[in-house]
């Protein structure tokens, strides 16, 4: 079957994904129903696609954080960048070390370059499988918006690390001085590039749709560009293109603050996005699952350099090392914690203690994922004479694997239970600060329909009717204001009443646009007027739907 061929049917797996996840009766993630998908395809097809590790991490990694990127909370990121400083930077040099030794000791025959790199691999963490299992379990939206930052910090991080381990492995050799300077490099270069491109192009874009006009394809295609750009220009430098990607998204995110973008940009926009985002998410857990069959075999081939016949060790070495991730993980976060609070009882601040459930929920939030697949299949293949084999290859990507797999499962059985009637601390209410910018965004309509009803209506024999409609418009922005500006239990019940009239609104368009669709079948309505019509209530349900 030609690779062509594949792709296609492995969309559609990733379209059967969302439909067996639905109709299971129990929590299993997405991801772990995507992998038994991508396993059944290698099963049928009789072999696994031949992946070329550079061309998987251009395809999927770029679009995927730089929308990561784009659309975290940065109120969230900012607020708790502490927390996810620590997590990104000094837990994944702290796991490398960990785990590295762990590995090591546990497999003697795999030099400890090797089992630094391994660490380093599974070190950063995935939110993709998280949210796949927050969708059936509740999960604190702190939590996600730390786990979210974590992860968009920590692919640099650990691929980084992965980086320097290989080239100790390959040349037998380490200078910790170079390490730093190049991290730094590496780091700081590649924030820089990605945010620098991100601003070029916006500013380009806007000088042009200035003179000539926005045009919605342009748009998006320039967005879906920009972290491919970033990517590529931060590795021909030698910086981290992961870093460059999300510093473009962030950058983006910002430049969109300044709303010059059409609407109709914008909506069309988001739904190419949403789809990108559904598409390769997916794509990249059937590919893992189609790669088990031959991943899994040539681990078994060399499991003998372990030091034992029986292949059964292997899932020993993935479990053992889970539970090492999981234990320095709640080790560390538990020490940062009584860190926090030490310094805020310094302040003579009082910080509620979290119960030790969420910590828990914390360390086996952090599930291994794409980006652990990804810089597992770059090891190399020889040392630096081109013909010594690179030691314990197959064995490090079958235990890679098995660790992106093992904490899924331990994810999707443990969050619900842990999470499951747990006292949560109280997450900020947000009404007010909707309020307040509801009213703020009335008070400016009004104050434009105002203005441009003066001057449509100044020498004109209609001016009534510019007169009637604007206060007509102005009328509806008053009602707003004055329900937005209501306390107490007043607020309350304008906000029921709201909801109230979201339902009616919602039933009175689908009637609207079932009726629109009869007459067009009873050809009394020509297509084109129908598609018009069907367009404007498809956008007003949207409104209201959201």
């Amino acid at each position: 079957m030609d690779s062509i061929t594949i792709g296609l049917v492995m969309l559609l797996a990733v379209i059967l994904s969302g439909t067996i996840s639905r109709l299971l009766p129990l929590a299993i993630p997405m991801p772990l129903i995507q992998i038994a998908l991508g396993a059944a395809i290698a099963a049928v097809t009789g072999g696994g696609v031949e992946l070329q590790p550079d061309i998987f991490f251009l395809l999927f990694l770029p679009p995927l954080l730089f929308l990561d990127g784009w659309r975290i909370p940065k109120e969230g990121l900012f607020r708790d960048k502490a927390v996810i400083l620590e997590l990104a930077l000094g837990l994944v040099v702290f796991t490398v070390i960990g785990v590295g030794f762990l590995i090591h000791w546990m497999i003697p025959a795999m030099p400890l370059a090797v089992a630094f790199a391994l660490a380093a691999i599974v070190s950063p963490t995935d939110p993709v499988a998280v949210s796949a299992i927050a969708q059936r379990v509740t999960i604190p939206p702190r939590l996600m918006h730390i786990l979210e930052g974590e992860s968009l910090l920590n692919d640099a991080s650990g691929l980084v690390c992965m980086r320097f381990a290989v080239a100790a492995a390959v040349s037998g050799s380490f200078s910790l001085s170079d390490a730093v300077g190049t991290f730094l490099w590496v780091s700081v270069g590649g924030i820089v590039i990605g945010a620098g491109c991100t601003w070029l192009v916006v500013r380009i874009k806007d000088i042009v749709s200035r003179k000539l006009g926005e045009e919605p394809g342009s748009q998006i295609l320039i967005s879906l560009l920009i972290p491919f750009g970033a990517y590529l220009i931060a590795e021909h430098l030698h910086c981290s293109g992961i870093l460059a990607a999300v510093a473009a998204g962030i950058a983006m995110s910002y430049g969109e603050l300044r709303g010059k973008a059409l609407a109709i940009t914008r909506v069309r926009r988001n739904a190419v996005w949403d789809t990108v985002q559904f598409a390769l998410n997916g794509t990249m857990f059937v590919l893992l699952g189609e790669q088990l069959p031959g991943i899994v075999s040539g681990a078994a081939r060399v499991v003998t350099e372990t030091g034992h016949m029986d292949p059964l060790w292997l899932i020993f070495y993935v479990i053992a090392i889970n539970v090492a991730l999981a234990l320095l993980r709640f080790a560390w976060v538990w020490v940062s914690l009584h860190f926090t609070m030490f310094r805020a009882a310094r302040r003579g601040q009082h910080i509620r203690k979290p119960h030790w459930k969420l910590l828990v929920a914390t360390s086996l939030a952090g599930v291994r994922g794409a980006i652990t697949l990804a810089g597992v299949l770059t090891l190399p293949f020889f040392l630096d004479d081109g013909v010594t084999p690179f030691p314990a290859r197959d064995l490090a990507i079958f235990l890679a694997a098995g660790v992106i797999i093992f904490s899924l499962i331990a994810a999707s059985v443990g969050l619900p239970f842990l999470l499951k009637h747990l006292q949560l601390p109280p997450e900020p209410d947000h009404h007010q600060e909707e309020d307040t910018a509801r009213i703020a965004s009335a008070e400016a309509a009004i104050r434009m329909i105002e203005k441009l009803q003066h001057a449509m209506s100044e020498g004109r024999t209609d001016a009534d009717l510019y007169g009637q409609v604007g206060t007509r418009l102005m009328e509806l922005y008053r009602e707003r204001i004055d329900g937005r500006s209501k306390v107490g239990d007043e607020a309350e019940e304008v906000r029921r009443m709201e909801e109230v009239d979201k339902r009616l609104r919602l039933a009175a368009l689908r009637a609207e646009r079932d009726e629109i669709f009869r007459l067009s079948r009873a050809r009394k309505v020509s297509e084109e007027i129908a598609r018009k019509l069907i367009r404007e209530i498809d956008l007003a349900e949207t409104r209201y739907s959201s």
